[in-house]
């Protein structure tokens, strides 16, 4: 669960209590009075991660007027981290929209109303004109029963909540800031079809595409498109605003401005690595598990290296080797963690890097997936980039920005001139609790480990 959003309840009146004739006689029982209650519920943006502060509404997966049950998916929501459906623990009519897709709402702040039955949607539909989406908070949760001779209000009742699916499916996809929104299988079916969902029209609630877009536009003629006119991914010439996940990116990086960094480089040669990484390839392992398993054995050794200061007075060896990788997705930068990864294998280790990967570009990974790091990793080496700076992130004491293996001259031990395959990896720590003479045995120490690859296997 990541988090939980709450329905508030207000009760209207529809109905009068009868009055008693008074003058001392007998008055002849009348029928009971009743009292009739019309329940119109508030739904307020959910916290779904301990760092969001406000939520973005990428679809609503029902129109004004639908009539909603118990476990529907009423709306999907843009976290800093992650895409998630909201399904209701209420049966009723989603009677207003206050906050129409594409816009953002504080945390607590009103984003529809759900009402009981249909006969109270214009009801509810009046009180939306109350409610403003740039609410700094919610109003207070009360409810009321006004009547003729009416008697105090009843004290407030309990919040009633509407669950967060977890993990939820993806149901958008971004290009060059742009977004269209589908259903999973939808973006399933296109993927398999090779079917551009920018240029599939949707036929479901809020323009949605469905699965049925997706075939149509699959069995449509191609038409072939002109040499040289292809659609431009980046709108030049205009300012676009931070999605959600960048504007969480760019909070964090500044945070970390606050911290006394400081960084250490170091040379490995890699021969014996890559020789290991060739023969057990084809049994599912990565390169990324196996520079992660070779750093957390390291930091076995060294738990300062491990450790992290939050407060600014005092430090946390942490109890767990929990190697965060840093991972670019379509609008933004996750770190997907290997938790425990001394402890693991390597097979497990990697089939379990290539499970947060397909999560984290899904944009389904839950916040302990992301946010339980104790070292982080950052990798370009794939891209032949051969040494790099990283950025600390806000919360850790080091991460290791890692380059490419690229062959080498060197000198011998014996005074001869060899080639070697080696990388350069750059640490970035928090000077308030590392030193350089604890990276430099760190260093040295994963030095070892790679140079000589055996342990990776046990």
């Amino acid at each position: 669960m990541a988090g939980f959003l709450h329905l508030h309840s207000t009760l209207l009146p529809s109905a009068s209590l009868l009055r008693q004739r008074g003058g001392g006689h007998a008055v002849p029982r009348r029928r009971r009075a009743c009292r009739v209650e019309a329940k119109i519920r508030e739904i307020f943006m959910p916290a779904l991660s301990s760092t969001m502060t406000e939520g973005k509404i990428v679809a609503w997966n029902a129109a004004e007027g639908d009539r909603l049950a118990k476990g529907d998916p009423v709306v999907v929501v843009e976290s800093d981290k992650a895409d998630m459906d909201v399904e209701t623990f209420h049966d009723g009519f989603l009677a207003a929209v206050l906050v129409p897709a594409g816009e953002s709402a504080p945390v607590g702040s009103a984003i529809a109303l759900l009402a009981e039955s249909e006969e109270e949607i214009p009801l509810a539909r009046s009180q939306a004109a109350n409610f403003s989406s740039s609410a700094a908070s919610p109003p207070a949760p009360q409810e009321t029963v006004a009547q003729e001779a009416s008697p105090a209000p009843p004290p407030p009742p309990p919040p009633a909540p509407v669950a967060v699916s977890a993990p939820a499916p993806p149901s958008s996809a971004t290009q060059g800031g742009a977004r269209v929104v589908a259903s999973p299988y939808a973006k399933k079916l296109a993927k398999e079809l090779s079917v551009d969902l920018f240029a599939v029209t949707g036929s479901g609630p809020g323009g949605r595409v469905v699965a049925k877009d997706v075939e149509a536009a699959a069995a449509a003629p191609k038409k072939a498109a002109p040499l040289a006119a292809a659609r431009p991914d980046v709108p030049l010439g205009s300012t676009v605003p931070f999605t959600t996940m960048q504007g969480a990116v760019s909070k964090n990086m500044v945070e970390s401005l606050a911290v006394p960094a400081f960084r250490v480089g170091y040379t490995i040669t890699t021969d014996a690595l890559d020789a290991l990484y060739k023969k057990i390839k084809a049994k599912g392992v990565t390169m990324t598990a196996l520079l992660a398993k070779a750093t957390a054995m390291a930091l076995v050794q060294h738990p300062v290296v491990n450790s992290s200061c939050r407060d600014g007075q005092s430090f946390t060896y942490n109890s767990s080797i929990n190697i965060a990788v840093a991972v670019a997705i379509d609008g933004g930068l996750i770190t997907p963690v290997l938790q425990d990864a001394d402890k693991l294998d390597i097979y497990s280790l990697s089939r379990k890097w290539k499970e947060l990967v397909d999560k984290a570009r899904a944009k389904q990974l839950q916040p302990q997936e992301y946010n339980s790091g104790t070292f982080t990793l950052s990798n370009l080496g794939m891209f032949g980039v051969d040494r790099f700076d990283a950025i600390l992130p806000p919360g850790t004491g080091a991460i290791m920005a890692v380059g490419a293996s690229q062959p080498t001259v060197v000198g011998t031990k014996d005074g001869r001139i060899g080639i070697k395959c080696q990388m350069q990896v750059n640490v970035t720590a928090d000077h308030r609790v590392i030193y350089g003479s604890d990276l430099a045995a760190f260093l040295q120490t994963l030095s070892k480990i790679i140079e000589d690859p055996k342990d990776l296997t046990f």
